[in-house]
């Protein structure tokens, strides 16, 4: 039995098109749609739908989608329903005409800025689809609950799409962690280069920022590693700017979040240092990400932009590859081979557990273990905006919890007394 999935968002990550060209990243062929066309040759996936914002682009991503993915694979097909039609210069709304294609149990993944995120998740609860979106799952701990909420009510899953959760090392570092006792100690580096800006000028410093954008990676693993013997109970942020100011942008080159994490046993405290940028030069990977964490019982240190690996060609220059992530190389036959990469696996994942939700019957709390669901990453949510909350008013945030140990709400230092 296969299921139908909307797309929704045709930026980089979905297919790799950015500004009328092929990305420039390491994301070319982009990994949702790509993955989505495998999916269906494997006959895991019947229909393909796609929706944006302009459908005078989709020409145009035909095209790459077809140099990229459907000539560059032997036996994948890139052809996929587009919404809004062509002849269309703008149409915020276009993705309602795809969700009212889709039939209740199908599958909807969103890639789109991130302030678009919850009203196009509920739209696509309310039609009883499962929803896979781009982290932030949301950017308030209100719109969390009341999608939450609404998931629980429609009986679908709901889930933020983090792939470092089925990266080898990181799911290896995250089970040594529950054996070193209390957290002492997080600090984590993301950056990418400042061609990132131009990718995502259209939203940057509006609709979001570098942390929510970035530092969402690595809090979430922090969640996923401690959250069950710890919690973060205050944010401190401070940013760092002028290099996107100088180019017309409002918004912070890089983001550092201050989390103080309270052990549940113990009440010992721990430090969690979190920072993102999108203002480094151009290197060896298109983003640098590691980090280092410190137990009471050992520490673990990852370095996951590098994994020995390196290549230098005449027309690109030295680089340092990672296909355990996505293998775009074809195999010696010319098909797809990247099945086993974990930016792959983590859609896969989704679309099987949503697969045996219609035909097994299971339910979707089943999957909280496996996935970043919505009912596992509310701690996720809280952080990120509790640092959005310490920028824009200059002082500590307080995470609040109720007395069922749940994640309540927020006060500012200057408010407690």
């Amino acid at each position: 039995m296969s299921i139908n999935v909307l797309m929704v968002g045709t930026g980089e990550y979905t297919t790799g098109y950015v500004h009328n060209a092929a990305s420039t990243s390491d994301k070319s062929a982009g990994v949702v749609a790509l993955t989505m066309f495998d999916l269906r040759r494997r006959g895991l996936v019947d229909r393909v739908l796609m929706a944006g914002t302009s459908g005078i682009k989709f020409p145009a991503i035909r095209t790459h989608l077809k140099q990229a993915i459907q000539d560059a694979y032997q036996g994948i097909d890139a052809q996929f329903e587009s919404f809004p039609d062509d002849t269309s210069a703008r149409d915020t709304e276009a993705y309602r005409d795809g969700l009212r294609c889709l039939t209740p149990g199908d599958v909807v993944t969103i890639f789109t800025p991130d302030d678009t995120h919850f009203d196009i998740a509920m739209d696509a609860v309310q039609r009883g689809c499962h929803v896979l979106i781009a982290k932030p799952i949301v950017k308030t701990l209100v719109e969390h609950q009341r999608l939450k909420d609404a998931a629980a009510e429609h009986g679908v899953l709901v889930a933020m799409e983090v792939h470092k959760r089925w990266d080898p090392i990181y799911a290896d570092a995250r089970d040594r962690i529950s054996s070193l006792g209390d957290f002492g100690f997080f600090q984590s580096y993301m950056s990418q280069p400042k061609s990132q800006l131009d990718t995502f000028r259209s939203w940057a410093g509006r609709s979001s920022d570098i942390s929510y954008y970035l530092n969402a990676h690595h809090v979430d693993f922090t969640v996923w590693a401690a959250g069950s013997f710890a919690r973060p109970v205050r944010v401190q942020a401070s940013g760092a700017t002028g290099v996107a100011r100088s180019q017309g942008l409002d918004t912070e080159d890089t983001i550092t979040l201050t989390v103080d994490w309270e052990n549940l046993d113990s009440g010992n405290m721990g430090t969690a240092v979190y920072t993102a940028s999108w203002i480094a030069p151009q290197s060896d990977v298109h983003s640098q990400q590691r980090f280092f964490y410190l137990g009471h019982g050992g520490e673990v240190i990852v370095d996951q932009a590098h994994r020995g690996y390196s290549v230098a060609t005449d027309e690109d220059g030295f680089a340092a590859c990672n296909p355990l992530f996505m293998k775009y190389t074809p195999d010696s036959s010319g098909h797809f081979a990247g099945q086993s990469g974990y930016g792959y696996r983590s859609i896969e994942d989704f679309v099987k557990a949503a697969l045996a939700i219609r035909t097994e019957s299971v339910s979707p709390s089943s999957f909280n273990e496996l996935l970043a669901s919505i009912d596992r990453t509310t701690m996720v949510t809280a952080i990120l905006e509790a640092g959005r909350r310490s920028l824009d008013q200059g002082t500590p945030i307080e995470i609040e919890y109720d007395s069922s140990a749940q994640v309540q709400g927020f006060r500012s230092h200057s408010a407690i007394g």
